[in-house]
């Protein structure tokens, strides 16, 4: 089955991707703001198990760890995103992600990191997942969480 021929929803299950519930923030914040056909999807942490994924890059965690956290909270944003439009063959575009990983001062590999997620969308909406992006080294994130992505994506 083409990408073209097959939904979202087809692809998600062929990679034995179950998407989770709309998770509640953990402070004052709503999960996403619409406005308009665009749809600002606050950022969402790594976890492993339904807690923290705790770790810092460069320290106690390395690239591909770094890289499969952050493929994990792609998965967490697109539940996000489902409950925000209801369907995601709604979605036009995967407009940007920023990301911000928790690492040491000399760790230079974020974008690998980032890659987990942004591979994933590409595999998932083929074109309309190609994104702008930004990949940011941090001092720490909140609950001591090795990734944080967040993603604005335009809607039909």
């Amino acid at each position: 089955m083409s990408n073209a021929a097959s939904s979202i929803y087809d692809r998600l299950t062929e990679r034995g991707i179950t998407l989770p519930p709309l998770a509640i923030p953990a402070a004052a914040y709503v999960p996403f703001v619409r406005s308009g056909n665009l749809i600002f999807i606050s950022g969402h942490i790594a976890k492993r198990d339904g807690k923290p994924w705790v770790g810092q890059l460069g320290r106690d965690t390395d690239t591909a760890i770094g890289k499969v956290a952050a493929r994990a909270i792609c998965i967490d944003l697109l539940g996000t995103l489902h409950a925000a439009v209801g369907d995601l063959n709604k979605v036009e575009r995967i407009v940007k992600l920023m990301s911000l990983v928790n690492s040491t001062p000399d760790y230079t590999e974020q974008h690998l990191v980032t890659n987990g997620c942004s591979e994933l969308l590409g595999e998932i909406f083929g074109e309309r997942g190609a994104h702008a992006r930004s990949a940011f080294g941090v001092a720490q994130i909140p609950m001591g969480a090795c990734v944080e992505i967040e993603m604005i994506v335009q809607v039909a």
